[in-house]
């Protein structure tokens, strides 16, 4: 662990553990009174429960969308429309000149365009919150409701830790929310166009991503 006192992984620990069976509105009130504000939300626009919960606890919060230059068409058109539905304060981050060699698909592809922007945008930040789940992927499968991460060197909060697939179904459908237009067509999990597919019936939700390699992560949640 780096960059880091104990203090503060203390108090971590004990929040993590606190929260474990809080609701994500009480997560997310949390992050918003511990860190006075300082915290954005890293949102891929596919799922959007985290999004509305966020959104009426603290309106202004920005929202960071990793803009790989490569979201299908379908995943603009959602963001253009919500940010103005929903008055959000959404922050578009770009790759840098040297991911134009890596386009997606490609080896250093996530780094160059998800992990460095993500950094970049996160810089000075106290928290970031991210949508992921546990039950999203065996990588996931053990991470903290509220964690030190070491890649970003900030705190990361994950209110939608320990909620199920059918928990984020309940939620939309109780509050009526607009669902990503590929969710109709059968994607599941959606990321960059040129290598996002339909999952195989019965297969996992996340096979469709990365589906012709054995890669489970883009490097934002696996360090």
């Amino acid at each position: 662990m780096t960059n880091i006192d104990s203090a503060l992984n203390e108090e971590l620990i004990r929040a993590s553990a606190r929260l474990e069976h809080a609701s994500p509105q009480e997560i997310v009130s949390w992050a918003i009174d511990r860190f006075n504000g300082d915290l954005s939300f890293a949102c891929s626009f596919e799922d959007v429960v985290l999004l509305d919960i966020v959104r009426h606890l603290k309106p202004d919060i920005e929202v960071i969308f990793l803009d790989t230059k490569g979201h299908f068409a379908e995943t603009y058109e959602f963001l253009n429309r919500l940010e103005g539905e929903w008055n959000l304060n959404v922050t578009r981050t770009q790759p840098g000149t040297d991911a134009d060699a890596w386009p997606c698909g490609t080896a250093e592809c996530c780094q160059r365009r998800k992990v460095e922007p993500l950094g970049a945008a996160l810089a000075g930040r106290a928290a970031w919150l991210t949508a992921v789940k546990r039950v999203d992927a065996v990588t996931r499968a053990n991470m903290d409701v509220v964690s030190w991460d070491d890649k970003f060197h900030l705190v990361k909060v994950n209110p939608l830790a320990t909620w199920s697939d059918e928990d984020i179904a309940y939620y939309i459908g109780a509050h009526e929310l607009p669902e990503h237009p590929l969710w109709a067509q059968g994607y599941a999990s959606i990321g960059c166009a040129a290598v996002t597919e339909k999952p195989a019936p019965g297969s996992d939700r996340r096979s469709g991503r990365w589906a012709d390699s054995d890669k489970a992560e883009c490097g934002l949640h696996d360090g």
